[in-house]
């Protein structure tokens, strides 16, 4: 139901109805007395720019925005927390919004968090702290290895994977417009490269499935000319092919029959109107030598741009092999992204989301190990993706061995998102993940454009703060044992003891 829509109608029928009954019984125009504030309220509401829920939701919109000013004496009640029952996930969705809008993130009463709670983590600092304004504020890792024509100076900060489909073209215009303004990057997502990413001109990652879209034939199989036709586009600047999601590895990508409009579908190249289901494994290989041969393949069509692969640790003795194989065979990829099995997303069955694939931290140190191991580590660069929202996010997994972080769910939150959970069922209320016009219309994008690339701006300049404040002068800087984690009441161990460096000389025998 189109809210906006509806409002205008009751609007106008009372004002006629008012004005009309008046002729013949004035005290009826006593009613406006009530009715007026309501209806200014509405239209402007309607007329704002800032706040999709008031626009799409005039006036009854305006209670979220009451719920949020008393939050700290009454929503304590309704937000989540972690296990040890800390609201984790409040907090950190506050600061996103507060970098977003570039107002203050400090706080009165100290941390907000128990210190003395098991899995509390912290980062050391140091007594011979940097002056953060004398280092580079906005850090950037040259990607691209030896048969890399086309290097890509990366932001150290970029969007994840978040298809047009599962988001709106107006999400898609904000968030690529957020990374031009900000010089970083977008990820496509699986859903291909449309028309809205290409708008804005901010860099691309262009990532492909399974399901190849955007570079498929009819029968579903990765189509070359398709391929190039695409990758050849200025915007489009590394390529990352998608072996499996943190949120559901080994399990197709699931798009519902009602996002795939017609528009979609040209896109993505499949039959408008039928829910879009990826297989669950790619048809162009099956083994680790074809996985590295196609990843070659990618990178010549493209003319020499950097190419990756994306995936979710699972079996360690698979990417041993595929690590193997890069060894063996000379020919390795630009970069690896490591995405945790805590990701998450609209179209992800429950046991998938909640006991399939390793968590980000744990398989990115493997990751990272085994890249060592085999002597590759300085030649690929490394990508983390799993719910990285702040600046200690960031530096946790850099220094666990990342070079670059992909965020999603907080660059949703700085485009508007509230966490209704309704990604799935096309009726998000600020219209970011649905298809639905009326929705989608509220998203204001230039103001959302510049929340986009505050949040990014902020978030990293938070890390080289914290990273100053440590007494490093460089994210490469950052080891293991700059992270702490407590374990119960009286003991606390280092990410350097919780990762510790592994030793896969049993596997290299192999």
């Amino acid at each position: 139901m189109n809210v906006r829509k509806t409002f205008l109608i009751i609007a106008i029928t009372l004002i006629t109805l008012i004005i009309g009954t008046s002729i013949f019984w004035k005290p009826v125009m006593w009613s406006l007395i009530i009715i007026g504030p309501i209806l200014i309220i509405g239209f402007r509401d309607i007329s704002q720019k800032k706040h999709t829920i008031k626009k799409n939701f005039p006036v009854i919109g305006n209670f979220r925005y009451l719920l949020e000013k008393i939050r700290p004496e009454i929503m304590q009640y309704f937000v989540e927390t972690d296990t040890e029952g800390r609201p984790i996930n409040r907090i950190k969705r506050s600061l996103v919004y507060q970098r977003a809008k570039k107002v203050t993130d400090t706080t009165p009463f100290g941390t907000q968090l128990d210190v003395y709670a098991t899995g509390y983590e912290w980062m050391a600092h140091s007594i011979y702290a940097k002056d953060a304004h004398s280092l580079n504020l906005s850090p950037r890792v040259t990607v691209g290895g030896k048969d890399c024509k086309h290097p890509y100076s990366a932001s150290i900060l970029n969007i994840s994977a978040m298809s047009f489909g599962s988001l709106s073209k107006n999400a898609v215009l904000a968030m690529n417009g957020g990374a031009k303004k900000g010089e970083f990057a977008q990820n496509t997502g699986e859903g291909g490269v449309s028309p809205y990413h290409l708008k804005h001109e901010g860099d691309l990652i262009w990532q492909i499935g399974t399901g190849y879209f955007g570079c498929r034939t009819k029968d579903g199989n990765f189509s070359e000319e398709g391929y190039q036709k695409t990758v050849s586009h200025p915007s489009v600047k590394m390529v990352e092919l998608k072996i499996s999601q943190g949120a559901k590895p080994g399990h197709g990508g699931i798009l519902p029959a009602k996002k795939n409009t017609l528009e979609i579908a040209k896109i993505r190249h499949v039959e408008p109107y039928k829910a879009v289901h990826s297989p669950p494994g790619h048809s162009a290989f099956d083994d680790s030598k074809g996985l590295i041969l196609f990843i070659k393949k990618l990178r010549d069509l493209s003319g020499g741009k950097p190419v990756g692969f994306k995936l979710c640790i699972g079996q360690k003795e698979e990417f041993i092999d595929i690590v193997r194989t890069i060894k063996e065979s000379g020919i390795a990829p630009d970069f690896i992204t490591i995405d945790g099995g805590e990701g998450g997303t609209g179209a992800a069955p429950i046991e998938f989301s909640n006991s399939l694939g390793m968590p980000l931290r744990d398989g990115l140190a493997f990751a990272i190990d085994t890249l060592k191991e085999f002597g590759l580590r300085e030649e690929i660069k490394v990508f983390a993706a799993g719910k990285i929202l702040t600046g200690f996010d960031m530096a946790r997994v850099m220094a666990i061995g990342a070079d670059v972080c992909y965020s999603a769910r907080a660059m949703m939150l700085a485009t508007g998102c509230i966490q209704a959970l309704l990604c799935n069922t096309n009726t998000c209320p600020v219209g970011i993940a649905t298809q639905n016009e009326a929705l989608m219309n509220g998203l204001n994008v230039p103001d959302k454009i510049s929340r986009v690339a505050n949040y990014h701006e902020e978030t990293v300049k938070s890390f080289i703060e914290m990273l100053a404040a440590s007494g490093l002068e460089s994210p490469q800087e950052l080891e293991r044992k700059h992270i702490l984690r407590r374990m119960n009441s009286k003991d606390v161990i280092s990410y350097a003891e919780i990762f510790p460096e592994q030793q896969l000389t049993s596997h290299l025998t192999h």
